[in-house]
C-alpha cells in the first residue's frame, strides 16, 4: 500500500525521468534489484544501509530518496545511512532536501545535529545524523550495503553484517562547496540519486 507523500515530494519523484538512466548505471542497479527481489520473495525484510566516508552528503541523499521512493510505490523498506567515520549532516544537503519538499525538524542541536526528516504527513520520520555504518542505531545484520562513494567502496571491501554489497559511487557535490554552482550541483546529485532509487522501487513494484 502506497504511503501518502507531501505534494512537492510526490511531484519531485514523478518528474524523475527513468529513461534518462545510462546503460552503465543500469548495469550497477539491475543486480541490486535482483537481490531485492529475492529477499522479498523469501519474505525477509528489505533493509538498505547507505554508506559513504563521512556520512554527510551522498549517503544521506541515498537514504532519504530510497525511503521516499519506497513510500511512493508502497514497497516495505527501511533505509539507514552511515560512514566509515562520523562528521555531520552537511547543511547544503538539508537545503537541497527542503527544496524537493522533504520536511525536517531539529531534534538535537550539536556539532552533529539530529533531524527528523519526513517524506509525507503520516510517514515515519527518517532520523538523520552522521554516524559510522556499524553504529548501534543502524542494522547489524541482513542488510544491503549501498556504497555511495569510491573511498568507502575501496576502504570497505567487506561490510560486516551485510547480506549483500553493491557499489553505486556518486560524484561528490562537495567539490562545488562555496562556489556559484553549489546549489545547482547539489540539486543535480539529488535528482540523480532520486531517479535511481525510484527506478529500483519501480522495478520491485512490477515484480
Amino acid at each position: 500500500m502506497k504511503n501518502e507523500l507531501f505534494f512537492e515530494v510526490h511531484t519531485y519523484l514523478e518528474n524523475c525521468d527513468l529513461s534518462s538512466l545510462s546503460s552503465d548505471r543500469l548495469a550497477l542497479l539491475d543486480p541490486l534489484i535482483e537481490t531485492c527481489k529475492r529477499i522479498r520473495a523469501e519474505r525477509n525484510p528489505l533493509i538498505f544501509n547507505c554508506i559513504c566516508t563521512h556520512n554527510s552528503r551522498r549517503s544521506h541523499l541515498t537514504q532519504v530518496w530510497a525511503q521516499a521512493a519506497a513510500n511512493y510505490y508502497g514497497i516495505p523498506l527501511t533505509a539507514y545511512s552511515g560512514g566509515t567515520e562520523a562528521t555531520a549532516l552537511y547543511p547544503a544537503i538539508l537545503e537541497t532536501l527542503h527544496a524537493a519538499g522533504i520536511q525536517s525538524q531539529l531534534l538535537a542541536a550539536s556539532e552533529n545535529p539530529i533531524y527528523a526528516l519526513r517524506t509525507g504527513p503520516n510517514t515515519p520520520p527518517i532520523i538523520g545524523f552522521s554516524k559510522v555504518y556499524e553504529d548501534v542505531f543502524n542494522p547489524q545484520s541482513n542488510f544491503i550495503a549501498l556504497m555511495t562513494c569510491s573511498s568507502a567502496d575501496k576502504g570497505c571491501p567487506i561490510v560486516l553484517g551485510a547480506a549483500a554489497r553493491f557499489p553505486l559511487r556518486y560524484e561528490d557535490p562537495k567539490v562545488y562547496d562555496g562556489t556559484a554552482e553549489q546549489s545547482a550541483k547539489y540539486a543535480e546529485r539529488s535528482k540523480q540519486i532520486a531517479t535511481e532509487m525510484r527506478y529500483i522501487m519501480h522495478q520491485l513494484n512490477n515484480q
